[in-house]
């Protein structure tokens, strides 16, 4: 078969059908969502062990995608594939589990096959079918109607909108779990540790920051020489003034002294108390390192001062070290 070009008006009016198609599937699955929706969360909810996802060919992705969004916010799951199953994998359903059995016609082979055997086992079925007059919508402890009136396949054949209609109901089950859990952003990021999500969530200002001897700081009395000792030593840009106490003075800058050079001042008789910037900003070390993001990008600098409740200076950090720590 010879394909031929096709114009791109043609190809956006498709695409637009298929997404109108799509959204009108959506929103009627959203006007029909009745106390089943609550049954079926319920009984997650009440369930001690782990939600087993299965289903067949398309339902089987959309299934095996809904059991990681689960798992990723707080109700543990697994996908199963129900091929499988028949051939051992039905050991990997106990007793407490609640099994997710996804068809657009309720009457897929491999999953019907295996319904007397989950219910032998004394699991839960919940059946998310697009006919609730099938065998799979009969047998479950509670069915979720994912019907939809077309797909948006020209040949209504592929399915599209009613993989599209299973999928946002199986969100819109992890959404509803995950609220009645009291899932946090804390919780999510412990489930997420190694992407971005993880870092932003995960990392404080005390994971990133220099501390001990990679802490720039001179004392109040310090020469400008010794300031730009210190921060050339350190790298950092800059250097934390701290009192007899260890309480932060104030900093000294790259800026600062760029300011310093426009001005008529004795460079080596200059005392680093004249030249810094006095009352800094800073940040606590129990802050999230996005916090630390968020402040420097607002106050368009490059580093922070940390410091404990006191004005203690505890250490200090500046924007390359949030690039390393990737939280930027």
């Amino acid at each position: 078969m010879h394909a031929q070009p096709a114009s791109p008006e043609h190809l956006l009016a498709l695409a637009r059908q298929v997404l109108d198609i799509e959204a009108d599937a959506l929103h009627a699955l959203s006007a029909r969502l009745d106390a089943g929706f609550a049954d079926a969360v319920n009984l997650i909810l009440a369930c001690s062990a782990r939600v087993v996802v299965t289903g067949m060919g398309k339902s089987g992705h959309i299934g095996s995608k809904i059991a990681a969004t689960l798992a990723s916010t707080g109700t543990p799951a697994f996908f199963m594939h129900p091929g499988e199953a028949s051939h051992g994998d039905l050991g990997m359903i106990a007793h407490d589990d609640v099994v997710l059995a996804l068809s657009n016609s309720g009457e897929s082979n491999e999953i019907v096959s295996i319904v007397p055997l989950i219910k032998r086992r004394g699991a839960k079925l919940i059946a998310m079918t697009g006919n609730p007059a099938s065998t799979m919508a009969r047998e479950a402890d509670v069915h979720l109607n994912a019907a939809v009136d077309k797909e948006a396949c020209p040949l209504n054949l592929a399915p599209t909108a009613s993989t599209t209609a299973a999928l946002a109901l199986g969100d819109a089950l992890a959404v509803a779990l995950l609220d009645a859990r009291g899932f946090s952003a804390d919780d999510f990021a412990r489930t997420h540790p190694g992407g971005s999500l993880g870092r932003r969530l995960l990392v404080h200002v005390r994971d990133v920051m220099h501390t001990g001897d990679a802490l720039p700081r001179i004392d109040c009395d310090a020469s400008l020489k010794t300031a730009l000792l210190e921060m050339t030593q350190k790298g950092l840009g800059m250097t934390a003034v701290v009192d007899a106490a260890g309480k932060v003075a104030g900093v000294f800058t790259d800026g600062d002294l760029r300011r310093a050079l426009e001005h008529a001042l004795d460079l080596h008789q200059a005392r680093v108390t004249e030249l810094m910037t006095k009352n800094p900003k800073t940040i606590r070390a129990d802050e999230l390192a996005v916090a630390a993001v968020e402040k420097m990008e607002t106050l368009k600098i490059n580093g922070l001062l940390v410091v404990d409740a006191h004005n203690t200076l505890v250490g200090a950090l500046n924007m390359h070290d949030l690039l390393k720590a990737g939280v930027v």
